[in-house]
């Protein structure tokens, strides 16, 4: 493509219409605006940036940038829906003081001595599943795998009980799917029914947690709801849609890292060669899958002042799309960023953001992954993909809706 032919392509990008083609391929673009417009104004008032050292600067600097959606969502879900509530009380977009006292009470639940106690159980989830798809000719590595295994963990941390993890998964992909940057009537009624179904179905959870109080060295819910780590206390509503944030960000994103990482293996056979040949390379696989297709795409932030980026004047008050999939393809950053490379390094992604507000749940995200894929591998070191394979059609989100497979052609 021309140089020309490029400039275009970013200059005219705008995330509530994009092309069609971009849901399915999303990098040439990001290619483009690394290259011609890494500040891009949006029609709708709101900027696009692509550039690593501009998204870092911005997650560490909490003074200009604000993570406060309430001005942004206002308009979009409508004050005092559901949705506004949920999207407004989570971690994810609020400030100091509610995002200290949240992330104090995840924090001290999720050392590294809880996560390693967490290890055995996940390992045993994980080989059951493989256990089920074993003489199976096809299965679903989405549907049967990929999904599966972060509903379990959370559901263990919430301490669900078993029987009543069914819905999770829905009512998750639901209310994340709202975070798209246009929704259509149908998916914001459906976001505001789920975020009503998940709220009603934890009071009665925490009213049982209340009645009969769990460890809150293993249970978090019991843990939130005593405050520990905290400086006081979260409100009921505070609780409610915390509880519904644990789901829904270690769901989604730890979903598209398994499912992107087993589609990457297949896509790239010579890399998946490599790390047969040297399993310790699984690590640093994990982070090029982190890397290169990145679970989250974008994140969101407001500017508090009046600013200057690029020679652009933004107004206080400005959203800015923050592009993790381009970031992370930026070549002032990464050597040769469009090559998969399971032994890269360094590995300076941003996939789990940064600053104050960095993945909370990132070390068992990569817990996760590191299980998942190299047990997998271990199990069914020929799995091949399948055509048919279904994009999971999101912005925000990369994955997949389903990735067919061949466990032992």
């Amino acid at each position: 493509m021309s140089d020309a032919a490029m400039r275009d392509r970013a200059m005219h990008l705008d995330l509530t219409a994009p092309p069609p083609n971009f849901l399915d391929d999303p990098f040439p673009y990001y290619d483009a605006l690394l290259a011609h417009a890494p500040v891009l104004p949006q029609p709708d008032g709101s900027v696009l940036l692509s550039r690593h050292a501009d998204l870092d600067r911005i997650y560490r600097d909490t003074t200009l940038y604000s993570s406060d959606k309430k001005a942004a969502f206002g308009p979009k879900f409508g004050v005092g829906s559901p949705l506004f509530e949920h999207h407004t009380t989570s971690l994810v977009f609020n400030d100091p003081p509610l995002h200290t006292r949240v992330r104090k009470i995840m924090t001290s639940a999720l050392t590294p001595r809880a996560i390693a106690r967490m290890e055995p159980g996940l390992v045993a989830t994980v080989d059951h599943l493989l256990d089920a798809m074993e003489g199976r000719k096809t299965v679903d590595l989405i549907e049967d795998f990929a999904s599966t295994i972060p509903i379990q963990i959370i559901g263990n941390l919430l301490d669900v009980p078993m029987e009543e993890r069914g819905p999770l998964r829905d009512w998750s992909l639901v209310i994340l799917g709202a975070l798209e940057p246009k929704l259509n009537p149908e998916q914001l009624a459906r976001g505001q029914a789920a975020v009503t179904e998940f709220k009603t179905y934890l009071q009665d959870l925490v009213a049982r947690r209340r009645a009969r109080p769990g460890d809150p060295e293993t249970d978090v819910l019991t843990r939130l709801i005593e405050g520990e780590g905290a400086d006081q206390k979260l409100s009921e509503i505070e609780l409610l849609q915390n509880c519904i944030f644990i789901l829904n960000a270690g769901h989604e994103t730890t979903t598209n890292l398994i499912g992107n990482g087993l589609a990457l293996l297949n896509d790239y056979p010579e890399e998946r060669r490599r790390l047969l040949e040297d399993p310790d390379l699984l690590p640093s696989a994990v982070e090029e899958i982190l890397r290169f297709r990145s679970p989250n795409q974008l994140g969101n932030r407001e500017t508090t002042a009046e600013i200057e980026l690029e020679g652009l004047r933004l107004a206080r008050g400005t959203n800015l799309h923050l592009c993790i999939g381009a970031a992370n393809r930026d070549p002032a950053v990464f050597d040769d960023p469009t090559r998969f490379d399971i032994a890269r390094k360094p590995n300076r992604h941003l996939a789990f953001a940064g600053g104050p507000h960095v993945c909370v749940g990132l070390t068992l995200a990569r817990l996760e992954g590191r299980i998942a894929i190299g047990r997998l591998l271990d199990r069914f070191p020929r799995y091949r993909v399948l055509d048919g394979r279904t994009p999971g059609g999101r912005i925000r989100f990369r994955g997949y809706a389903t990735l067919p497979a061949e466990m032992d052609p």
